[in-house]
């Protein structure tokens, strides 16, 4: 059976997260082999639309594909085979700007209604999906994502110079990557290491990585470390008091992911896609409580070894491997 997959967003600028579930998802369906795998993506220079109203179409009808998967809510509408395309979020309906310009929305409003499926990664999306286009239930499916190898080893005794080279401390810090978008709510982060300190708790800095926009900057009070390779992001997830993941509008949340495989303590939004995926294991908060919040990291740091063990657990359940075969018996479904 031979589809094609647009891995375009591996070579044009989309978020990391994106970029991380292309590289994960096709990655194993190459690796198990029940399908073949045929990769696709956009010359440089040509536009998206260009791409995948008329070039994937062609493609399609060029090399025999039974069909089309793509890795984000737009997809071809023409041409020959099957279509899954593939929804991270919609957070406009949490109150969000980043990620919901007038192109997100319209795929988000259509796709559902002529793709023959539509993937998303948690329940709470797929309620959103379901909610926001009218698609009748069977046509949303859930593919849990996975978490990469870089997660998922043991702690590595270089962890303790990339502390060193940021001047932290084991268990000294909060940490939220990606933090530095307004969207992850750092401003709620911040005030919850000042209500921690106010109850008798550390003062603990509030570390983010990743870009900082310029509102989140105007915060002050954040230690921004910039861009981390995989590496140093896990030890730095490892060596966290909490890891804050306070985000309402999250279609499904890698960090979470990351920091359990880690063994790190996350505090999530209650209600939020980083709940389903924390599961019991997630210490769930009210990112609008300050007291909620720091309740919270009291836990956190309180936490032991064995909750450590069900943390890691809880994230050697979702694997790429899992992601692939779900997404074979999609594939299998439509093609029977």
């Amino acid at each position: 059976m031979r589809v094609g997959f647009d891995v375009s967003p591996l070579q044009a600028p989309h978020p990391h997260g994106v970029v991380r579930v292309v590289a994960g998802l096709v990655g194993a369906l190459e690796r198990r082999g029940q399908l073949e795998v045929v990769r696709l993506s956009a010359p440089a220079g040509m536009g998206s639309a260009r791409w995948r109203q008329v070039e994937l179409p062609r493609a399609a009808s060029r090399l025999g594909l039974v069909g089309i998967h793509t890795l984000v809510s737009a997809f071809p509408l023409r041409g020959p085979g099957r279509r899954i395309a593939t929804i991270h979020e919609l957070p406009w309906l949490h109150g969000e700007r980043e990620n919901a310009g007038w192109r997100h929305r319209l795929w988000a409003r259509l796709g559902p209604r002529r793709a023959d499926l539509i993937v998303t990664a948690t329940e709470r999306t797929a309620r959103d999906v379901r909610l926001y286009s009218g698609a009748a239930s069977e046509r949303v499916r859930v593919v849990p994502w996975g978490v990469d190898a870089a997660f998922s080893g043991a702690a590595d005794p270089r962890d303790a110079q990339v502390l060193a080279r940021h001047g932290l401390a084991p268990r000294g810090y909060l940490l939220c990557a990606g933090g530095g978008r307004a969207k992850k709510r750092p401003e709620a982060a911040l005030a919850a290491a000042v209500e921690l300190a106010r109850r008798g708790g550390p003062r603990l800095p509030v570390v983010v990585t990743g870009p900082v926009e310029p509102p989140v900057a105007a915060l002050g009070g954040l230690a921004c470390v910039g861009e981390v390779t995989d590496a140093a992001l896990a030890a730095l997830y490892a060596e966290a008091g909490a890891v804050l993941l306070l985000a309402r509008s999250e279609g499904f949340g890698l960090p979470a992911l990351e920091a359990l495989a880690c063994g790190a303590p996350v505090v999530v939004a209650r209600g939020g896609a980083q709940a389903e995926v924390a599961g019991e294991v997630g210490l769930v908060a009210d990112p609008a409580d300050p007291a909620s919040v720091a309740l919270a990291i009291e836990r956190a740091l309180a936490s032991t070894a064995a909750e450590c063990v069900a943390r890691r657990a809880r994230a050697a359940a979702f694997s790429w491997e899992r992601s692939a075969a779900l997404v074979e018996a999609l594939w299998a479904e439509l093609c029977a």
